[in-house]
Formats: structure tokens, C-alpha cells, sequence
């Protein structure tokens, strides 16, 4: 965990620190970050993700410490799995144990072959009741990384219904590839960005609720009202133009399909894609600044 903390904290201070977001913090492990964060004193508050592995009942106490430790951390999101096939009564134990003013951010787990059709509908689930969903991208199976159809899937899904996502840890560079080591095909966040942006372009700001519907600054309430897309599959032709995105190799090109991004739809496409996570931020911003897009 030191380690962790004092490689997070050297990023955070250093060229592309701007671009760094929360650090995610399993809540087993949080009154370990938090005497780790006592012994360096931040000079700003660390802002962090709770990661939910200890079950639902253990988020409150999770709040109160966070609460207590102001000065030290923030917390303004908490991430918990999901099965894959999540109902209402499953989310509506989400809603009794994170508050209003906390983003719920939900995972429901992706099984391992591509096309299942009870987790685009527990997807979906998700989105109507108000949270964020989670896409996980990667891990130490071929299994954990989805196929570009679930991904083109997931993104039209949460596109029609005006919702914000997160995208997990496995994005570990700018475009498609295959890990010469583990042979694991990883996509890229520059195919998300574009994937994002074709699929949001497709869908106009006033067909979806937008990324901020339903509460203060952005948050996502757990319970409020869907909005009609929520619950309807996304047309094929959104699925493919997101599919072309996911497939695409040339960094440049994509590169360049962002710099021509207009504000509106930048603003839209920030707002909607919450945050990716990687385990080597350094590496992304350098790349990012290699390609012109920051």
C-alpha cells in the first residue's frame, strides 16, 4: 500500500498529473491507506474511489471514516461488483447503503463469452436505476477482456440512455493490440474515446437524459426515473459505428478523429466517459501528449 500511495502521489504531482484521476482503495484495505496517508500529510486532500470487497454492509462505516479523515482523503464514488444477471432488488440494496450525494458505480460481472444477452439486460438494469455502470476491460485471464461486441454493446446501451460510465483497469495503451506475452487481444482508450464520440453523435443530446440527469453536480441517483431509452436495445447501426472504433489499430488516425471534435461534443464525450482506470498513468499521459491530445 506505501508503495502504491507514494507512486500515486509522485504522478499526481508531476507533468501530467491533470490528467490523474482517483485513486481506487478496496475498502479491506482503507484504514491501511489511511495511516499511510497520516504518516505523509498530503498538502491537498487525495481524492479516492472505494472498491467495494467486503459486501454492502461495510460502505457506511467505510463514509464515516472517510468523513472523519476529511483532511486527508475524499471520497465521492464508490465502486461494488455485480452479478451479471443484477436485478431491482439487488440495486435497491445499493440505494439503502450509498447516499445520495455518492456516485454508485456498478459492475455487474461479465461472463466469459462474448454476446451474453442477461448482461446487456443487467446493463441496462444498472442504467435504469440510476447508477453508473462499470466496464471492465482487462485482468489476468483472456476471459476478462471483453469482445468488441459486448463493448459496442455496452457503449450504445449507456449512449441512448444518457448515462455516464467508468471503464476499468486493462486499457494500457492508446490502441488495439495484441500482449505479445500473454497473447490477451487489450483495447484502447483512444478506441473508447472515438467509440464514445461516434456513438454520442449518433444520439443527440436531447434524445438522452445526459451524462448529469438526476442530481446535484453530476451525480447519478440510485432510483430516479430512467429515461425511455434505458430499456430499449440499441439500433444495429449504433452498435456498428462503435464497432468500427473498437477495431481500428492506427493510433494517428483516431488521433486525429479526436482533435476534430468540436466543444459540445467534447464536453459531451467527458462527461459521459467518467474515467478509465490504468495501472501506469505516467505511461498514458506521455502517449496522450505523443499523439497531440493534450
Amino acid at each position: 500500500m506505501a508503495d502504491v500511495l507514494d507512486t500515486h502521489l509522485d504522478v499526481r504531482a508531476g507533468e501530467y498529473g491533470d490528467l490523474v484521476g482517483a485513486l481506487v482503495v478496496p475498502v479491506s484495505r482503507l484504514q491501511e491507506f489511511v495511516a499511510e496517508l497520516v504518516k505523509r500529510r498530503p498538502a491537498a486532500p487525495v481524492p479516492i474511489t472505494l472498491s467495494v470487497d467486503t459486501g454492502l454492509g461495510g460502505v457506511p462505516k467505510a463514509l464515516s471514516l472517510t468523513t472523519s479523515r476529511a483532511a486527508l482523503l475524499t471520497t465521492g464514488t464508490v465502486e461494488m461488483p455485480a452479478p451479471h444477471d443484477v436485478d431491482s432488488v439487488w440495486l435497491e440494496r445499493v440505494t439503502e447503503f450509498v447516499p445520495d450525494d455518492v456516485v454508485a458505480v456498478v459492475e455487474p460481472r461479465r461472463p466469459d463469452a462474448d454476446g451474453s444477452a442477461d448482461w446487456i439486460a443487467g446493463v441496462r438494469r444498472v442504467v435504469g436505476h440510476g447508477c453508473r455502470p462499470k466496464l471492465r476491460c482487462g485482468g489476468d485471464r483472456a476471459g476478462a477482456f471483453p469482445g468488441v461486441t459486448d463493448v459496442s454493446r455496452f457503449l450504445a446501451v449507456v449512449a441512448a440512455a444518457g448515462r455516464s460510465f467508468t471503464a476499468s483497469i486493462g486499457l494500457q495503451g492508446a490502441v488495439r493490440h495484441v500482449d505479445p506475452d500473454t497473447g490477451f487481444d487489450h483495447h484502447g482508450w483512444l478506441n473508447l474515446m472515438v467509440a464514445v464520440t461516434r456513438a454520442l453523435r449518433a444520439v443527440p443530446p436531447a434524445a438522452a437524459g445526459g451524462p448529469d440527469d438526476g442530481g446535484p453536480s453530476g451525480a447519478e441517483v440510485p432510483g430516479s426515473e430512467p429515461p425511455a431509452e434505458a430499456s430499449v436495445e440499441p439500433p444495429p447501426e449504433l452498435v456498428e459505428a462503435v464497432r468500427g472504433a473498437l477495431d481500428a489499430t492506427d493510433a494517428d488516425a483516431l488521433a486525429a478523429e479526436v482533435a476534430d471534435v468540436d466543444q459540445a461534443t467534447a464536453a459531451r464525450v467527458r462527461a459521459h466517459l467518467s474515467s478509465f482506470g490504468s495501472t501506469a498513468p505516467a505511461d498514458q499521459g506521455a502517449e496522450m501528449a505523443r499523439l497531440g491530445l493534450v
